[in-house]
């Protein structure tokens, strides 16, 4: 027997639409780490970028469970001494919807080079308009 191994071509990668109105942040997030990293394809290989582009509309719109609007905290440090920053995820809904969406997808990724190619392939917008129409993006199934 012989490994298949698949051969990455840009054009048979396909567009796919999700709508983030009244998704629960998390199941969201893993649903779309899936798409990127290619888990969906029978083709599926770790250590090739064999994931599809991803557009993420109404991200302000999500929901989440229990207390986590309030208790849910971002932090980054500045590397500077006493330059830790914490942001409630209330706050940065508010002000970037779309970070959240991209920090809940982003720890879902492989860290490194391919991770990083993989999230650039996540386009995600506040409201229901995007600019990828002529990529004909199709609806992503629950």
């Amino acid at each position: 027997m012989k490994t298949f191994i698949p051969k990455v071509d840009a054009n048979a990668k396909k567009w796919y639409l999700v709508d983030a109105k009244g998704e629960t942040l998390g199941r969201l997030a893993t649903r779309i780490a899936t798409v990127l990293r290619g888990k969906h394809r029978p083709t599926y290989t770790p250590y090739l970028d064999t994931g599809d582009f991803v557009v993420v509309i109404n991200a302000e719109k999500i929901t989440v469970s229990g207390q986590k609007m309030t208790g849910k905290v971002y932090y980054h440090h500045s590397m500077y001494p006493g330059g830790l920053k914490s942001v409630p995820l209330e706050k940065l809904s508010a002000k970037k919807p779309e970070e959240v969406i991209q920090k809940a997808v982003w720890g879902m990724l492989p860290k490194g080079p391919l991770g990083r190619d993989m999230f650039k392939k996540l386009k995600v917008y506040t409201g229901d308009k995007h600019p990828h129409q002529a990529q004909g993006p199709v609806a992503l199934a629950k």
